[in-house]
C-alpha cells in the first residue's frame, strides 16, 4: 500500500519549512516561563482536599500524588509536558473571524481570550518533537471558550491534518471541549463532517492517528475527529461522551452504571485503548511513534 502521495518538498530555512513553495510553519515559538509569583501560592485538590504548594503541583503536572486526581491545565502547559524543548513550531493559521449570527459581544469574548490566553483560538497546533520523534501535535485549549469546536478550531484541526499528510509525520490530537460552539450555530455543527472527512482522508493514506482523551471530550468533537483515530488513549477519570450522564438519564428514564462515560468504563467497554497518566504521556507517545519510525521518510530528518 501507497504510503503517501507524491508532494513536492523544500527546505527554505531552518525555521519555516516550504511545501509547494507554501510556508505553513511559523517561527519557533519562545519557551513558555511562567512569571514567579512573590507570595507562597497552595493549591487545593478537587479530588481528595489535599493543600499543597503550587510549585509542587505544577512539578507533577497537576497530578495529585494523593489520589492523582488530573486537574484541568492550559493548552502550552500540556504543550511543555509532552514537547522536547525549543522544537515546537506552530502551524500558520490566519483564520478571520466569523459571526454568522451576529451574535452579541462575541467578537469582543474572542478578542479577550486571544489576549488573555496568548492563544489564536481554542486550538494549539503544531509540529514538535517527543523524544527526538517528530509529530504534528493538535491541543485543544479548555481555557478558551472550554475548546468549543467553531469555524476556526475545524479550519485549524482539519489543516493539521493536511500538514501531517504533507510532512509524512504521525498526529497527536489532544481533546478537551464541551462540544460545539453555540454561537456559530450550524456552522459549527458542520465542522463535525470536515474534520472526521480528514481524519478519513489521513488514514486511507496510511497516516498514523494518535487521539489523546482528556478532560472533558463531549459533544460534536468526542462524536467526530476526537474517536477516529487509529489508538485512542485517555487520561484517568476523563468525561468521555456526547450528552451528559445528567440528560441521558432523564431522556431514558433509567439511571446509568457506576463510572458511566469515564475513562476507565470506555476503556473496559473497549472504546479506549489504554488509560495513561499524564506523568506518562511523555514516554508513552514516545514508544508509540517508536514502533511506527521505520514508515517514516528520512527527508525531514
Amino acid at each position: 500500500m501507497k504510503l503517501f502521495g507524491n508532494h513536492v518538498r523544500e527546505r527554505k530555512s531552518p525555521d519555516v519549512i516550504s511545501i509547494n513553495s507554501e510556508p505553513v510553519l511559523a517561527e519557533k515559538e519562545a519557551p513558555f516561563v511562567e512569571t514567579p509569583s512573590s507570595e507562597q501560592s497552595t493549591f487545593t485538590c478537587q479530588g481528595c482536599g489535599k493543600v499543597m504548594p503550587l510549585h509542587d503541583i505544577k512539578q507533577a503536572l497537576y497530578v495529585c500524588p494523593e489520589c492523582g486526581k488530573h486537574a484541568k491545565i492550559s493548552a502550552r502547559r500540556r504543550l511543555m509536558g509532552i514537547a522536547d524543548p525549543g522544537t515546537f513550531r506552530k502551524l500558520k493559521s490566519d483564520i478571520p473571524f466569523r459571526n454568522p449570527l451576529d451574535y452579541p459581544d462575541y467578537e469582543a469574548k474572542i478578542s479577550g481570550l486571544k489576549e488573555k490566553t496568548g492563544l489564536e483560538e481554542g486550538v494549539l497546533s503544531g509540529v514538535c518533537e517527543i523524544e527526538g520523534h517528530k509529530t504534528v501535535v493538535v491541543i485543544m485549549a479548555s481555557e478558551f471558550l472550554m475548546g468549543s469546536m467553531g469555524i476556526a478550531v475545524g479550519e485549524m484541526v482539519t489543516s493539521a491534518f493536511e500538514a501531517a499528510e504533507k510532512f509524512e509525520l504521525p498526529i497527536i490530537i489532544f481533546t478537551a471541549s464541551g462540544g460545539a460552539r453555540m454561537q456559530e450555530g450550524i456552522l459549527s455543527l458542520m465542522q463535525m463532517a470536515k474534520t472526521s472527512a480528514a481524519a478519513e482522508r489521513f488514514g486511507n493514506n496510511g497516516g498514523l492517528y494518535i487521539s489523546v482523551l482528556t478532560h472533558p471530550t463531549t459533544g460534536g468533537v468526542s462524536a467526530s475527529f476526537a474517536t477516529l483515530a487509529d489508538i485512542t488513549l485517555a487520561e484517568p477519570g476523563a468525561l468521555i461522551g456526547f450528552a451528559g450522564p445528567r440528560v441521558i438519564e432523564q431522556t431514558i428514564g433509567q439511571k446509568l452504571p457506576e463510572g458511566f462515560q469515564r475513562a476507565e468504563y470506555l476503556e473496559e467497554h473497549g472504546f479506549v485503548d489504554a488509560i495513561v497518566s499524564r506523568q506518562e504521556m511523555r514516554s508513552t507517545l514516545a514508544h508509540i511513534l517508536r514502533l511506527h519510525e521505520k514508515r517514516r521518510k528520512s527527508w525531514i530528518k
